[in-house]
């Protein structure tokens, strides 16, 4: 691939319970379609020659099992919410030559700490995973000397963190978004952004307000992720999306 080319793999495209969810026999939680088997949400950027795994919730290891290329280099953590953190002691596999990097929010680290505390013990127990922490803020850093843009936007009332990476912006678990990152995200070329599903929820944007941001953005392309069951089948979404815009679906892979 070239270097000037990115790549996104989409490892998860669901919302915190993943789909189909447990004991739910609606139309899309008993289809047989592939794309409407949803992960939690997580993705693999590869670009300029770096592997970047964003977030690393509890379906990580089946992810990495069936991803294209199982090759990383640092996890970008958008927050502590568990459906975006809870896989980060299978990344173990990655720490057995260095501490493995990872780039967040002070509170996010600070979670960390608090959930996987034998991670960061001053004599830690053999073969745990061991991290490398980078605390990140609003200002642009470099992971393997590739340019990424923090894209604050508030998930109900937590901040957390989207990213910018190149051609890509990326944004999940987003309910409001301030007119200056829309600003900063004009006309890029790949977004992929969350929709939760049709109606309204507290946390999450939903269908219409997401197709706001994308309206207003004017991407080349945009995918949504971290969707529900009652976003709809995927067979169905050429209907109520407009042209450019799709679903993600778990195994997918983008090149811009």
């Amino acid at each position: 691939m070239s270097l000037t080319t990115l790549e996104i793999e989409f490892l998860g495209t669901g919302t915190s319970t993943g789909v189909p969810s447990l004991r739910c026999k609606c139309p899309v939680c008993m289809s047989a379609d592939p794309r409407d088997k949803r992960l939690r949400t997580s993705a693999i950027v590869r670009y300029q020659g770096a592997r970047l795994l964003i977030d690393c919730g509890p379906d990580f290891r089946t992810q990495m099992l069936r991803a294209s290329d199982d090759n990383l280099d640092a996890v970008l953590l958008t927050h502590i919410h568990f459906d975006h953190v809870a896989g980060m002691d299978d990344l173990r596999a990655y720490c057995f030559e260095k501490p493995f990097p990872v780039y967040a929010r002070a509170d996010v680290l600070e979670g960390l700490h608090k959930s996987i505390p034998y991670c960061f013990a001053e004599n830690p127990y053999p073969g745990v995973p061991r991290f490398e922490e980078h605390v990140i803020g609003n200002e642009p850093f470099l992971v393997e000397g590739v340019k990424v843009v923090p894209l604050p936007v508030m998930h109900y009332k937590l901040p957390i963190i989207g990213f910018r990476i190149g051609p890509l912006a990326y944004i999940t678990d987003a309910k409001t978004i301030s007119d200056e990152v829309v600003e900063s995200l004009m006309n890029v070329p790949l977004l992929v952004i969350n929709s939760l599903r049709t109606g309204v929820h507290l946390t999450h944007m939903c269908l219409d307000e997401t197709l706001e941001i994308i309206r207003r953005v004017k991407p080349g392309r945009s995918y949504l992720i971290h969707m529900s069951d009652r976003m709809g089948l995927h067979a169905d979404s050429h209907k109520f999306l407009p042209p450019g815009v799709e679903l993600a679906y778990d195994g997918l892979i983008v090149k811009v």
